[in-house]
């Protein structure tokens, strides 16, 4: 058996944006994550940053052409569509669609209540990316 380490988040999705600075700033005021790290290469791009939101994290760079980045396409290069979504769990979920509303997110599913529990709703960010965010938490019980 494979050991795993013990941490606050042992999946995390990892992000390319050609303005990966403006996509900081917009990710904390739309979605609510908070600065981990920010590194910034030579030219002052970043080369690495890391987003928190409660135990969850993101991580995301700018775009670039080399090996790792040859294996990912950004969602206008073919035709707005994802091969994956972050998910993320939000306590309120009708203020976070409200607030990320407001700063303009492209929302794509609207705010809803689900049938198994919980609301949630799916966005573009600024530069394509898909999220969904809902406030069912499939670590906690099921009620009732």
């Amino acid at each position: 058996m494979i050991s795993t380490p013990v941490s606050g988040s042992t999946i995390i999705p990892c992000l390319r944006y050609r303005d990966a600075h403006a996509a900081i700033d917009w990710l904390c005021k739309a979605f609510g994550f908070t600065k981990n790290a920010v590194y910034e290469n030579d030219q002052g791009g970043v080369e690495h940053a890391q987003l928190t939101h409660g135990n969850g994290m993101v991580m995301l760079g700018e775009v670039r052409d080399n090996a790792f980045g040859r294996h990912i396409a950004q969602p206008d290069e073919i035709g707005g569509r994802e091969t994956q979504c972050a998910c993320v769990i939000v306590t309120d979920c009708k203020a976070h669609y409200l607030q990320a509303r407001a700063a303009g997110a492209v929302i794509v599913d609207d705010y809803s209540e689900m049938d198994y529990g919980g609301a949630g709703y799916s966005c573009h960010d600024p530069e394509g990316h898909l999220w969904y965010f809902g406030s069912y938490d499939p670590w906690q019980p099921a009620p009732g």
